[in-house]
């Protein structure tokens, strides 16, 4: 396989953890801490994505309020939206390079309109470590 020949597709997470915009705000908290995630993609009943909610949106949120403000409400009150999604037939160095070159730490992916899955640094990373030109002596 060539570099040019990694694709998205072979290396994406099909099992996406998924909320919608009305899902309450603490709910989508548990959510990320009980699945060990650091984001949740939104979407609506149809498998559109609408946004990501990321750990960095709910502690901003958090420190933004009051001290003694309940943190409560929508996931859309709350997401980063629009969500910024990639092809399942883009090339994956060149969605290493977008990794590399902002603060974004996953993408959903989508197809047709609907999302079939994500890719994370760490799927990239392990794709990379995979490919034979990433081979180096002595790993």
């Amino acid at each position: 396989m060539t570099r040019a020949g990694l694709k998205v597709r072979d290396y994406l997470t099909r099992s996406v953890i998924t909320v919608t915009p009305e899902t309450e705000i603490t709910r989508a908290v548990s959510m990320l801490i009980g699945n060990d995630v650091s984001g949740l993609v939104v979407t609506d009943g149809a498998d559109h994505v609408l946004g990501i909610l990321t750990e960095r949106d709910c502690i901003r949120t958090a420190t933004q309020s009051g001290y003694f403000d309940e943190l409560g409400g929508p996931v859309s009150d709350f997401m980063s939206a629009p969500a910024i999604s990639v092809s399942p037939d883009d090339d994956l160095v060149e969605i290493a390079m977008r990794f590399v070159d902002s603060k974004y730490r996953r993408f959903p992916v989508v197809e047709n309109g609907r999302l079939v899955g994500i890719i994370c640094r760490r799927d990239v990373l392990r794709a990379l470590l995979r490919s034979p030109w990433f081979a180096q002596p002595g790993l």
